[in-house]
């Protein structure tokens, strides 16, 4: 691997000490990165470096890992710093300390080829890491390289922070076909108001997912741009879409005023436009007409159940309306100090409508979701099962309500069947759904069939690209799965964005897969982070510690982790295990089954309970779940 800063030279002839100061603190930081990913460093020739690696993978993730720490340092400080960095694969001859040979020197001809900020590699290191990186690969051409006898093909890893040219880009690289709703600016007069383009946004990205052949980026993902601002080219490379709807909402009384303008994310060129003025109750007929005209502007002839559903008034009245999109605001931060807010206001929509199907659904998806969290399993279920009920009768395509009750049916009632039926409805009325995918991978995960587990969860990662918990989730299964290279190279490349979780378990990867030295690194590096965020990370440290043979630094985690109380006793299980103490292990899966199966259910199949899966006690367990056997 080679890396060049670029424009040095002509920095250090405008200000020497300046460019001397840079170039330290440009070592300085990349360094440790070239460390952590196994890499050697041979030499530096001025403001660029040679780097070994033993793998085409670590080296590229080192690659991108290098890039995004400048481009965080470039935001921070507003340095223009930027390098370019080109990878090959290939035979080398080491000399006093030096390497030779064809493959550096087609290193060195590749670095140029890269933007600045980016990564260019060569297809021998393509064939290697294609289907194993976070981000696209664009060809960018077969290039005759500098005293290179033949043509060599290059390929550009595509990172969200580097602007190329639209137009460079590779066709597979964005497809229209899947499309972003970007959050809508609010252009209200009172502040308070800014509930109303939230809803709309989350609204029309339920309407069109109603468009077949259409894949519709999560709210969840859409709603990271609310007070970003970047380029439709940037955010199209980032969410790997290649269209983008965004536009405004103003509301004045009774009076609203919306723009919507559909976009190219490869040419940004609008591709539709329109503003609409209207009374307040005319929101869904607005709402319609917008998804309508992307279905237009995609060439999507609709089918005649599509327009219906697109024209579907979801309620009679305004009032139960906006109750309703005051509720899914707070739904979306994710707030649960919101709970009794939004189940008021949920219960009000209700109230002043009791025909509106998709206040049911919403309220009864939140009970299944806090269920174990801030209500108890019983309880939880006992108020979600009518809710849900009653939204499948009065709308039995609503994708939401059959996502709910298939949880309610796994989670509730052990009812296997019931569950993937209603998951397959749900993805059948929404493809775009991923919750429903991500709970399907769940369903498979449990039953044992980690390979559809694995298509289940990266759909759902497709289709909400910047979810932590699917990507976290993704990476776990592929490593149950056996795809280490796989999910550490996911995992790695999100290093900077996992939370101290996140890093424990990354270390528990390591540790599985007999790479003690990188496990406690990871370890100790998440505890200072700050793990005491919750009972997971607490039990998973502990988990850790155990296994690197210091017990006492995992008891007092433990002790930590059962201060927080006794929900996820799995977590907690799995750490007594590594102590030695089954006894006090198979207490708190009692414990836990017997106030819902489900968190055993979902967690079983966890490596920390390899050592007692002869044990009788976890094979009554294990009987009591009643999963089903795969059918043939």
């Amino acid at each position: 691997m080679f890396t060049d800063i670029v424009g040095y030279t002509k920095l250090m002839q405008e200000n020497e000490s300046a460019a001397v100061g840079i170039l330290k603190d440009h070592r300085e930081l990349i360094r440790p990165l070239f460390a952590s990913h196994g890499g050697r460093e041979i030499k530096t020739i001025g403001d660029a470096f040679l780097i070994e690696f033993s793998s085409a993978l670590d080296a590229t993730l080192c690659a991108i890992a290098v890039q995004s720490a400048l481009n965080d340092r470039k935001l921070s400080r507003g340095e223009k710093l930027e390098v370019r960095i080109g990878i090959h694969v290939g035979d080398v001859i080491e000399s006093k300390g030096d390497i030779i040979g064809d493959a550096v020197n087609i290193a060195s001809r590749i670095e140029p080829l890269a933007e600045p900020g980016g990564v260019c590699i060569s297809g021998p290191v393509f064939e290697q890491v294609g289907n194993k990186l976070p981000y696209p690969l664009d060809k960018v051409a077969m290039s005759h390289l500098k005293n290179v006898r033949e043509p060599v093909d290059v390929y550009r890893v595509v990172l969200p922070w580097v602007e190329v040219q639209p137009a460079e880009l590779g066709a597979a690289a964005l497809d229209t076909r899947r499309v972003a709703v970007l959050p809508f600016v609010s252009m209200s007069p009172d502040p308070n108001d800014e509930y109303f383009a939230d809803g709309l946004t989350e609204e029309l990205i339920t309407r069109i997912s109603s468009v077949r052949g259409l894949d519709v980026i999560a709210r969840t993902s859409a709603m990271n741009y609310k007070r970003e601002k970047k380029s439709v080219s940037q955010i199209g490379r980032e969410l790997k879409v290649g269209t983008l709807l965004e536009g405004s909402v103003r509301k004045a009384g009774n009076r609203i005023r919306v723009s919507a303008q559909l976009i190219n994310a490869k040419t940004e060129a609008h591709l539709w436009a329109q503003n609409y003025d209207r009374n307040l109750e005319d929101i869904f007929e607005v709402q319609s007409d917008i998804a309508q005209k992307v279905a237009e502007a995609m060439k999507i002839t609709l089918l005649e159940t599509e327009v219906q559903e697109i024209e579907r008034r979801p309620t009679k009245s305004m009032e139960a309306y906006e109750n309703y999109l005051r509720a899914l605001q707070m739904i979306q931060t994710g707030n649960l100090s919101h709970q009794s807010e939004i189940i008021r206001r949920l219960e009000r929509a209700i109230e002043l409508d009791p025909g509106f199907a998709s206040a049911y659904a919403s309220l009864g998806n939140l009970y299944v979701e806090i269920s174990g969290e801030t209500m108890s399993f019983r309880e939880a279920f006992e108020k979600a099962t009518p809710l849900i009920a009653r939204a499948l009768e009065l709308d039995d395509g609503s994708s939401d309500a059959h996502m709910a009750n298939g949880n309610l049916a796994l989670q509730s009632l052990l009812d296997f069947r019931s569950a993937e039926t209603e998951f397959k409805k749900a993805i059948s009325i929404n493809p775009s759904n991923a919750p429903a995918h991500f709970w399907y991978g769940s369903l498979h995960r449990a039953m044992g069939d980690l390979a559809a587990a694995v298509v289940d969860m990266n759909r759902a990662n497709e289709l909400d690209p910047l979810s932590n918990l699917i990507k976290f989730w993704l990476i776990w299964l592929l490593f149950l799965k056996g795809d280490h290279d796989e999910a550490f190279g996911l995992a790695e490349s999100r290093a900077d964005a996992w939370s101290a979780g996140g890093r424990a378990t990354l270390a528990y990867m390591y540790l599985l897969s007999g790479n003690r030295n990188r496990a406690e690194k990871e370890a100790e590096e998440g505890i200072a982070l700050g793990s005491a965020q919750n009972i997971y990370d607490e039990a998973r440290y502990s988990l850790v510690m155990a296994n690197l043979g210091r017990p006492e630094e995992a008891r007092s985690l433990l002790k930590d982790a059962e201060s927080m109380g006794l929900k996820n006793r799995e977590f907690l299980a799995e750490a007594y295990i590594a102590l030695g103490d089954n006894d006090r292990a198979f207490e708190l899966l009692e414990e836990g089954f017997a106030d819902s199966p489900v968190g055993f259910l979902l967690y079983h199949r966890e490596p920390g309970f390899d050592p007692v899966r002869d044990d009788p006690r976890f094979l009554s367990l294990i009987q009591r779940l009643k999963i089903p056997k795969p059918q043939a």
